[in-house]
């Protein structure tokens, strides 16, 4: 009798153990599942869940992709607790938006101005603030990327306060260096401006605009070096002469690494800076941007490629490693691309012209179109800043 006893406790035992190692498994292939389908991008997507021991912990702000995960979990039967912080953090309240306020925000990869910096935001950006961390807030810009600002770059705002905000007349700075001045006597500065920045429009005179920047600083900017934003938006265009025109006045500009602003960039933060100051929003790394728009060449066949086409440079796949998308630049004609390396740059795949590039020719990968290719990756400035 003992021994029967004995033997259904360790059955039982036996089984339990048995279905937890089970529940164990599924959970976390289900777990892999709904991270893969809804964030298989870290850079855009946050969805930091763990399993353990039938708990589910982490954070992220995809609620899909969370009620997703409960769904499977549920419907198989397996029991937990769940954990997971959904994002923004209550803790902001109503303030989960913010505008930056500086000419340029230097968005970092984590929340201490010694960290790489991952990318930047211009005046006027709209940003969606997902959590804080001391004087740090993690924010999702337009274009997806999530990185950490600090609290100086930005002014935090409701929904209701920056729907007003958009509604307001506005100018864009045409210039790709400037500066605010307090009056019109242009002796006080009262911050730098860089092209492609958005100011509210308090006043046009003879001379300038008075605006309002977004955190309600006052100052003024000489007519010649922005307009009014709906001059702006209808005169965008990606068509040849104005693409090059764009690229052409960058020339000399550092590389930056994170950097997509006329002080500094990166060779992705460069092609994104001359798509946006044409009227289009595109994705912020060189391996995002390839995966958008249209295949136009693999075989180094250049007349097969129109100014505003993306050339990218890397390491192709082999059967041990993945391919490595590293560089890109923008194809201008006759041979020639720009691009940001060093600084920006022309070079040429023509052997007797003096800006060959042996160097970028023997990494070439491919070149991808993405004029006139709508995508949901990429937007209009249009639905970024109205």
């Amino acid at each position: 009798m003992k021994q029967t006893f004995y033997f259904c406790i360790l059955l039982l035992f036996w089984i339990t153990a048995c279905k937890n190692n089970r529940d164990e498994t599924l959970a976390r292939e289900m777990l892999e599942e709904v991270q893969s389908n809804f964030a298989p991008d870290k850079r855009v997507a946050l969805f930091d869940v763990s399993w353990n021991n039938g708990v589910l912990t982490g954070e992220t702000n995809i609620k899909e992709a969370h009620q997703k995960l409960l769904e499977k979990l549920n419907t198989v039967g397996i029991s937990y607790t769940d954990s997971v912080k959904l994002l923004p953090d209550p803790a902001l309240g109503d303030l989960n938006l913010a505008l930056v306020t500086n000419s340029v925000a230097n968005i970092r990869s984590e929340p201490r101005h010694s960290a790489e910096l991952a990318t930047q935001a211009l005046m006027g950006t709209p940003l969606n603030v997902l959590k804080a961390s001391g004087s740090w807030y993690l924010v999702q810009t337009p274009d997806g990327y999530l990185s950490w600002v600090d609290a100086a770059a930005i002014v935090r705002l409701d929904q209701k306060k920056l729907n007003l905000w958009m509604e307001k007349e506005k100018i864009v700075v045409t210039e790709m260096i400037a500066n605010i001045y307090a009056d019109e006597s242009a002796s006080d500065i009262v911050s730098d401006i860089t092209a492609g920045n958005v100011l509210e429009l308090i006043e046009i005179t003879q001379t300038g605009y008075s605006v309002a920047l977004p955190d309600n600083r006052r100052g003024f900017i000489p007519l010649e070096k922005a307009v009014p934003y709906e001059r702006w938006k209808n005169s965008r265009s990606t068509d040849d002469q104005s693409l090059i025109q764009t690229a052409r006045l960058m020339m000399g500009s550092p590389y930056l690494w994170g950097g997509t602003s006329p002080k500094g960039m990166d060779c992705s933060g460069f092609t994104k800076t001359i798509y946006f100051l044409n009227g289009m929003v595109i994705p912020r790394d060189a391996s995002q941007q390839i995966n958008e728009g249209e295949l136009v060449d693999s075989d180094k066949n250049w007349e097969n490629l129109e100014v505003g086409d993306l050339l990218f440079f890397g390491v192709p796949a082999t059967a041990e490693s993945k391919e490595r998308v590293v560089h890109v630049g923008m194809w201008i004609g006759d041979n020639q691309f720009i691009h940001s390396r060093g600084r920006v740059r022309i070079s040429s795949f023509d052997p007797n012209d003096e800006n060959y590039d042996a160097y970028e020719l023997n990494r070439y990968l491919r070149t991808k179109r993405i004029r006139n290719k709508p995508s949901e990756h990429i937007l209009s400035v249009d639905q970024v800043l109205q």
